[in-house]
């Protein structure tokens, strides 16, 4: 195929949990400029932190080969919730953290669907062995559960693995008291059949091809470019009063490198 400079190549991935992190601009660039939340500035780190504007939130991404890159904590509300937190491991999809981030940050979200278990439900998920609180895809390569017991009582897992590796792929933790909508929006986007977008170069996780499945095209890099453009404004639009203003500023900070 004929390539020029202005097409990047980029791969289309079904299922989406199996697809890889992706680019971590998607959720960080849109939390700062459509939704006001601030960032320092160490450019000799490789990671970014993120305050919301009323400072009760925090989201870092650091990059940790043994552990969460993603994680998010929120302050107690008095008389409402105490303090919570989610986790994501490096090779969640940036996606389905952007669900939870549009979600958090929607003014209008009160009103949004608050059953994690709803949308897998209606996706073909099934229950999981007896005894647990839980639903796994149709393919068995991911699986929802809520903890009944210790070490944290109410907190949900969310995890993909693809055989015959041991490791999951990625894992995905919500404290006990994380509201359910948040959850929710989550599984709700894990739930979604669509295909997501990799950079050809980026899409490195094993895959079955009896399982996942890829199309490798070209694509206009001003298409890319504008898809986060679009997502910012439309994220901007849902605030009262526009957080971001003035000329577009460079993401946060260094991205670090993702598999």
């Amino acid at each position: 195929m004929n390539r020029t400079l202005e097409t990047v190549e980029v791969d289309l991935i079904a299922p989406s949990h199996l697809a890889g992190g992706g680019d971590p601009a998607w959720v960080t660039v849109p939390l700062h400029r459509g939704c006001g939340w601030s960032h320092g500035n160490d450019p000799l780190m490789p990671r970014v932190i993120l305050s919301s504007p009323d400072q009760k939130a925090v989201l870092r991404l650091e990059p940790d080969p043994d552990g969460q890159w993603w994680t998010l904590h929120h302050a107690p509300e008095a008389g409402r919730r105490p303090a919570w937190y989610a986790t994501f491991t490096a090779s969640t999809p940036v996606e389905f953290i952007a669900a939870v981030m549009d979600t958090l940050t929607d003014p209008a979200a009160v009103s949004a669907p608050s059953d994690p278990c709803a949308s897998l439900r209606r996706a073909g998920w099934a229950p999981a062995a007896a005894g647990s609180d839980g639903l796994v895809s149709p393919d068995g390569t991911a699986r929802a559960e809520r903890l009944g017991s210790a070490p944290e009582p109410g907190a949900w897992f969310v995890t993909a693995t693809l055989e015959p590796y041991d490791q999951p792929l990625w894992q995905a933790r919500f404290g006990e008291h994380t509201p359910p909508h948040l959850i929710a929006a989550f599984t709700a986007h894990l739930a979604k059949p669509d295909p997501v977008l990799r950079l050809g170069s980026r899409s490195r996780l094993p895959r079955d091809p009896n399982v996942v499945t890829r199309h490798r095209r070209d694509v206009n890099a001003v298409v890319i470019a504008a898809a986060l453009e679009t997502r910012v404004q439309s994220l901007a639009s849902r605030q009262t009063t526009s957080p971001a203003s003035g000329k577009p500023e460079p993401p946060p900070a260094s991205r670090p490198h993702r598999r």
